[in-house]
């Protein structure tokens, strides 16, 4: 009987730490390299930049949307709610974010009725319009407003760092599963820590921006964005077993799609529009 040389047994085992610290390698280059270039066009003075990346954005995300929804139409759907939700982000540049809620209404309804006629989802069609227009028209009107570009700053630098810590978290913690039906892999332990993260780094946002009059308004409004962050992140896990894949989409080397990495930002976004409208309304924090 013969039995393999001790080279052929080794070999295995050492090419796996290797593939891993590849790929490792990967996600970080590219999450800095993304996280570089959406802070430098945010900090710009001018909107239209801005305005730009986020029109980008949101076609990207409508391609994912359709490959998930619908792969045998997603061209069709992809276009469908991109339309609608690009047509609303711009009105709301223009200075009309009442009329550009409207518009996303309207076009999440056509959105929905060609879903209808091309014999999908129809309700898929729909949300998609909501679920992708909503936060990209909020966080315009942020970026427009008052000390807009330090609200903007917030609702990245806080959901990135609750995303980052949770992972770190439930990597180095381990323990019992936060939604393992939807999510067998997020830990109650890095959902502690991503809340602790996002608390602390609003707390020190805070201090060098002076956005906020007392340090306990600055540490609840990281604690609500870190929560809205993991319900994102959640919600969008529980989408993608819903539509039966694993990743929304490839455009990130070692991070899937877009879709998954901005699945939190996006309801962080929203978290902080609806506390900026606080502020705007008298509302002390």
């Amino acid at each position: 009987m013969s039995s393999q040389p001790p080279e052929a047994e080794t070999a295995v085992p050492l090419a796996k730490p290797k593939s891993k610290r590849s790929e490792l390698a990967v996600r970080i280059i590219s999450a800095l390299v993304l996280i570089g270039g959406v802070l430098g066009i945010t900090m710009l003075p001018d909107h239209r930049p801005f305005l730009v990346m986020i029109s980008v954005g949101v076609a990207l995300l409508c391609i994912e949307w359709g490959l998930m929804m619908a792969p045998n139409v997603s061209g069709r759907i992809a276009v469908a709610v991109a339309t609608a939700g690009i047509a609303a982000l711009f009105v709301g540049y223009l200075g009309h974010p009442l009329l550009s809620i409207l518009i996303l209404c309207f076009g999440s309804l056509c959105a929905g009725l060609y879903a209808y006629r091309l014999h999908v989802g129809w309700v898929d069609g729909a949300y998609g319009v909501l679920y992708i227009g909503w936060p990209a028209i909020v966080i315009m009107w942020l970026h427009q407003s008052n000390r807009g570009v330090e609200w903007v700053l917030f609702a990245f630098l806080i959901a990135w760092a609750a995303d980052s810590a949770a992972f770190a978290a439930g990597r180095l913690i381990g323990g019992p599963k936060l939604w393992p039906r939807y999510s067998p892999n997020k830990t109650w332990a890095g959902f502690a820590g991503g809340l602790i993260a996002g608390m602390l780094t609003a707390g020190a946002l805070s201090d060098i921006t002076g956005l906020f009059k007392h340090d306990t308004s600055a540490s609840v409004v990281g604690l609500l964005v870190a929560l809205a962050t993991m319900a994102g992140d959640l919600w969008e896990s529980a989408l993608k077993r819903r539509f039966g894949v694993k990743d929304a989409g490839t455009l990130i080397p070692g991070h899937g799609g877009l879709l998954d990495r901005v699945d939190g930002l996006m309801f962080a976004i929203v978290a902080i529009g609806g506390i900026r409208l606080l502020v705007m309304l008298g509302t002390e924090i």
